[in-house]
């Protein structure tokens, strides 16, 4: 994968800033009540160095005057301050820790909520490593930064402040000095800002890409041990982790440099500090007690600002990965229902497509024109090559994408005016990929069914010829499915999506080549089955085996995005057209 010579600054700071610290709303009096005790800890930890100030003064005080009383009692109390100081930062940090999770458990509530309001488009576009790393990795970024650079940037502005006005009361030229070299470090750090930021961005970017072909890869584990393409998978990720850990060494290159750089312009300061204080010292005008509190003020003023270079490396990071979650969010949903949609009720099934044409892109029309009917209580079968279009019908049918021309009706109801969601439960559904989940096989064939009966269950299991099976298993119905099914086999889950099917109370049943999986005699004792359950009720089923369709009460023949031929089967071959060839080529 070539790696990304361009790299885009975020489009919004300021904007994802505000976002993020927007889910810190519910817990604004709790940071209020961080931001006093900050106050406090950092309020004992500037009465230090005067403490220490001030014990100086009276052990330099000479022989004989020195008072040992005064020295303890200065000593004493700095300890205290220092150790009030620690444990109020510990109780802050903690407090702070809390929140940023319950933060990140909110934030990922609400990228998970939008998910599910995607259209299925957006799935179509986004690889589900990608998707998951922005669930995952990017919003641990952002949980981190906001856990600890809230307290940082309270703490630092504190002690900026604070030390600052501490140096100037003890000494104003010294504090001048020390001020020189604020300009040099803000300015580095804007200069650092505008390079490391859009980094951060690709950092972020190359690492959903690697997610994305490392679920890939998983997910077609068999396939590729299966064609020995082992070495090419290798290098293809060697390639894809080699631009992932450039993209990390490149934001981190210009990070880790931050903190020395601060560093070299901070001991700068303390080299002029040490040389005017030593001049001021040998005049008279300052005693050695004020310099070395003078120091101390200095480093704790040089400290915080020494730490804002990693703070903004952080919420560089932070914000890029936000930018990616906030994406996210911001990605059109499934169009709302038109004002006044109603939900079909009662449905009997009779389908009309009339003059449709559809294309996923604007530049590039799949359907052409498309028109067909589908009786109430029928069979209606689709037919064709592969990309002639078969399966972005059924994706119309369940208004996962709605036409740009033409128009689909239910019962003479055009489905744009009724509710997506009782269009789509008009129907049930069984795809050729068939998806089952971790729990019991009771809970994965009731699935679409609340509230089913043991008896249900277990009638549409034998239905669809796997209870059986089931009943050879230790748990019987109570048998945990592992994680996609890795415990059974591919036919028994589609048996299982077919019973699921067969459970769920719709008026209409889609068939996306169901039975792939299921050998021919277990296919046709299901597609008996299926009939007897499908009275009544309208089916559509795409095949590509022919011979499973033949007594279907319509067969229509797609290609290239046009219905060329339709009739029942004995219709067809005697036309001996383009359906006849297809047949034919299956039974040569």
């Amino acid at each position: 994968m070539a790696r990304d010579t361009v790299m885009k600054k975020p489009k919004d700071t300021r904007s994802a800033l505000l976002r993020m610290m927007g889910y810190l709303g519910p817990w604004k009096y709790v940071i209020l009540g961080v931001a006093l005790l900050s106050l406090v800890s950092n309020l004992l930890n500037l009465w230090g160095p005067s403490l220490a100030g001030s014990a100086i003064r009276e052990a330099a005080a000479g022989a004989g005057k020195v008072n040992f009383e005064a020295v303890r009692r200065y000593a004493g109390l700095m300890l205290l301050c220092y150790a009030g100081s620690a444990l109020l930062g510990f109780g802050i940090n903690l407090m702070m820790t809390v929140i940023s999770k319950r933060m990140a458990r909110q934030m990922r509530q609400d990228v998970f909520d939008k998910l599910m309001r995607l259209p299925v488009g957006y799935f179509d576009r986004h690889q589900a490593g990608d998707i998951i790393s922005r669930v995952s990795y990017d919003i641990d970024v952002i949980s981190t930064s906001l856990a600890t650079d809230i307290v940082q940037i309270l703490s630092s502005v504190i002690t900026v402040v604070g030390s600052l006005v501490m140096m100037i009361s003890i000494s104003l030229p010294l504090s001048a000095v020390t001020l020189v070299t604020v300009p040099v470090s803000v300015a580095y750090t804007v200069h650092m800002r505008r390079k490391t930021q859009p980094r951060y961005a690709r950092r972020s970017k190359s690492y959903g890409r690697m997610n994305g072909f490392v679920e890939e890869m998983l997910s077609g584990q068999k396939t590729i041990l299966a064609y020995a393409y082992e070495n090419r998978v290798d290098g293809k990720f060697d390639r894809i982790n080699r631009d992932a850990a450039d993209a990390f060494y490149d934001a981190e290159y210009y990070g880790v440099t931050m903190g020395p750089t601060m560093s070299s312009i901070n001991n700068l300061g303390l080299s002029l500090i040490g040389l005017l204080g030593g001049l001021l010292y040998l005049r008279g005008i300052i005693d050695l007690g004020r310099i070395s509190s003078f120091v101390l003020y200095s480093r704790k003023f040089a400290g915080p600002i020494n730490a804002i270079a990693e703070i903004f490396n952080e919420l560089f990071s932070a914000l890029a990965a936000a930018e990616r979650v906030f994406v996210l969010l911001d990605e059109e949903e499934e169009g709302a229902d038109v004002p006044g949609a109603k939900a079909l009720e009662h449905v009997r099934g009779n389908v009309s497509v009339d003059h449709v044409s559809f294309g996923y892109d604007a530049g590039k029309t799949i359907l052409h024109d498309l028109s067909l009917e589908a009786p109430a209580g029928k069979l209606i079968a689709i037919v064709g090559p592969t990309g002639a279009g078969k399966t972005t019908i059924i994706n119309l049918l369940m208004r996962f994408y709605d036409p740009q021309k033409g128009t689909i009706s239910i019962d003479g109801t055009d489905i744009r005016t009724a509710t997506r969601r009782s269009v789509r439960g008009a129907y049930a559904m069984v795809l050729q990929d068939t998806w089952v989940f971790q729990g019991t096989i009771f809970e994965n064939i009731a699935y679409g069914r609340e509230n089913a009966t043991v008896e249900e269950v277990v009638a549409a299991a034998k239905a669809a010829r796997i209870h059986p099976f089931i009943m050879r298993l230790p748990q019987g119905y109570e048998t945990l499915i592992q994680e996609d099914g890795g415990n059974i086999s591919k036919g028994q889950k589609q048996l299982l999506t077919i019973a699921r099917a067969m459970l769920y109370d719709a008026p209409m049943l889609i068939l996306d080549e169901a039975t792939s999986n299921v050998d021919t005699a277990t296919e046709r004792e299901i597609q008996k089955a299926m009939r007897e359950l499908m009275k009544n009720r309208t089916c559509f089923v795409i095949a590509h085996r022919l011979s499973t369709i033949e007594n279907a009460d319509r067969i229509l023949v797609l290609r290239d995005g046009d219905v060329v031929e339709q009739g029942t089967h004995r219709e067809l071959m005697a036309l001996k057209g383009f359906y006849h060839q297809l047949y034919a080529a299956q039974f040569e």
